[in-house]
């Protein structure tokens, strides 16, 4: 059993396929993608994640507090001007519904 989080992204960065689109990913999936932004973007200081949680993982304050945190990840990462055009994984993560972090 887990939990996964939905990414609603409206934009009109042009690297970016669609001008609206909604994803679900499991905190894995995001653990993962932080660790591919850094290896591909040495130049950009990539946030933390919230922390990990081994107790109580499923009671509405963890995972709205998790929400939270990831929401401000996002809002920081896809923010980031050198993120928005240098990236390859960025737009792919927050769009493509059929996201594989084995791919990358």
């Amino acid at each position: 059993m887990y939990t996964d989080y939905e990414i609603d992204c409206r934009t009109n960065i042009p690297a970016f396929k669609l001008r609206q689109s909604t994803v679900r990913r499991r905190y894995s999936d995001f653990e993962y993608f932080r660790d591919i932004l850094e290896r591909e973007s040495a130049r950009v200081t990539i946030p933390p994640l919230p922390g990990k949680v081994f107790t109580n993982r499923f009671s509405d304050d963890v995972i709205e507090g998790r929400r939270a945190g990831l929401e401000k990840f996002l809002k920081i990462v896809v923010g980031h001007p050198l993120l928005q055009t240098g990236s390859k994984v960025l737009a792919a993560f927050v769009q493509d519904p059929n996201w594989d972090r084995n791919a990358w």
